[in-house]
């Protein structure tokens, strides 16, 4: 028989006392939006930039997401769902 894991001694303290617990997927930078597209888009586009406030930092981010074709985030959307379908199919078990 196998130790149980932390999550299972977790549980196992929060259900007799009734507390309702939400499951979530492991993390996976792949099921972010802005981390699988926008995140890298803006990083090639503001690299070596400098800004003077914050003010200055958003005005540039607006700028460059309003480049950002309507096809490409369907596109990525699309990605981010069959991804999210993976993981969902893999039942939480790590896969590329």
């Amino acid at each position: 028989m196998r130790p149980a894991t932390k999550l299972q001694v977790f549980a196992n303290f929060l259900i007799p006392k009734n507390i309702t617990t939400l499951y979530h997927p492991p993390y996976s930078p792949d099921l972010s939006p802005p981390d699988y597209f926008l995140f890298p888009k803006l990083k090639m586009k503001l690299k070596g930039l400098h800004f003077v406030d914050v003010a200055e930092i958003q005005e540039a981010v607006t700028d460059e997401l309003k480049e950002v074709q309507k096809e490409e985030f369907s596109a990525a959307f699309q990605k981010l769902y069959d991804c999210a379908k993976a993981c969902m199919y893999a039942d939480g078990a790590y896969f590329e």
